[in-house]
């Protein structure tokens, strides 16, 4: 990592991310997902940076996005075939045609009849077909279809019939972040790829083909043992992992490669806490810790240099201030922290901790530091 004195010049509250840390974790899914004979479309809305991106894209057959921000700024780097991974509103689609019209493959899910006709109707008008995945509900967490109910095969009828695209089927396995132990995540992969492949079955035996099966979460894509019938997975806070995802099991701290670099600015001992200029602001308002076993609050301190200090947690925070304190029930004595020591802190949700910042500060695989961009919006 970069040596010390790099990191004290910087400003706190910081984002940080360590390269090799990164990097680590995009090649242990990159040898999962090859030994099962499938394709990765990494989800590119937890790094939301052009440079990050090019490093999780390297052995992938395509991106996912959530917004069409990402979308329009990932294509214009170069990347190609994307697949905006949100219910399609139909006010988002003259948007949708503008951007596959500079070349760019830009596929959307849809889930009811009126979406289906919205985009046949759009793609009529601009004479060019609009591609769309049919989203399949694989365990009621949010949105899609059932691979049974008839309107799957009504929509893909729509799509076809109508002047649009039917490119296949899609799934999200959201509860699999719910799960503990690898009895569960194992599971949750396989009702996630059978929901999909029942789907196809339905469909096909309507006389519609679909190329493209595309399931995948962190979760799942980490435990699948057999994906046959899938042609690709999706999955994105994997490339730096955080709190919720070492809670569930799928890593463990040493994993995570994002961090906020804090400063400490006061102490209140006879409470027990010592205060930094890292509040929700910085680290944000997620406490997705709060219910699994181990309630991280919200988020593990670290020393400067990454290294966990054992029982300290980010116990409570407000816009710019935030507590760090014993974790309840630890034994652990709170050290003693002078005004001006640097920390840094674990987040409970990358995406949520990143979208707090304008670029991330790079500990670099070479040992430098670095500054990569990043962008928001919708």
């Amino acid at each position: 990592m970069a040596d010390v004195a790099s990191l004290e010049n910087l400003a706190t509250p910081s984002l940080m991310l360590d390269e090799t840390i990164m990097l680590r974790n995009i090649e242990r899914l990159e040898r999962r997902l090859a030994a099962l004979k499938v394709s990765a479309r990494p989800h590119l809305k937890t790094v939301k940076s052009v440079d990050a991106a090019r490093c999780v894209l390297r052995n992938a057959s395509g991106a996912t996005v959530s917004t069409l921000r990402e979308a329009e700024v990932f294509a214009r780097a170069g990347v190609t075939d994307i697949l905006y991974c949100v219910g399609i509103a139909p006010q988002k689609l003259p948007r949708v045609l503008a951007l596959r019209a500079t070349g760019c493959d830009l596929v959307v899910i849809l889930d009811s009849l009126a979406q289906a006709r919205a985009v046949a109707e759009a793609s009529r008008k601009a004479g060019a077909a609009i591609p769309a995945l049919i989203e399949i509900d694989c365990d009621g967490h949010r949105s899609g279809l059932a691979p049974g109910d008839p309107t799957v095969v009504e929509i893909a009828r729509i799509l076809v019939h109508e002047g649009a695209e039917l490119r296949g089927v899609v799934a999200h396995a959201g509860e699999s972040y719910g799960a503990r132990g690898e009895a569960s995540l194992v599971a949750f992969a396989e009702q996630e790829r059978d929901a999909v492949v029942a789907a196809v079955a339905r469909l096909e035996a309507a006389g519609f083909a679909c190329p493209v099966v595309s399931v995948g979460s962190t979760p799942t894509a980490h435990f699948a043992r057999d994906l046959s019938g899938v042609t690709e997975v999706r999955a994105g806070v994997y490339v730096f992992f955080d709190l919720v995802q070492a809670g569930i099991g799928i890593c463990g701290l040493e994993d995570i490669a994002l961090s906020v670099l804090t400063t400490v600015i006061g102490h209140q001992r006879e409470r027990g806490w010592i205060m930094i200029d890292a509040g929700w602001m910085a680290l944000s308002r997620d406490r997705g810790t709060a219910s699994q076993p181990v309630d991280q609050g919200y988020g593990v301190v670290c020393d400067i240099e990454g290294r966990v200090l054992d029982g300290l947690i980010v116990a409570a925070t407000n816009q710019e201030h935030g507590i760090i304190a014993a974790r309840p029930g630890s034994a652990v004595q709170l050290p003693e922290m002078a005004v001006g020591t640097m920390l840094r802190i674990l987040p409970n949700h990358a995406c949520a901790t990143a979208a707090q910042f304008d670029g991330y500060q790079v500990l670099t695989a070479a040992g430098g530091l670095d500054y990569w961009p990043r962008f928001r919006g919708w």
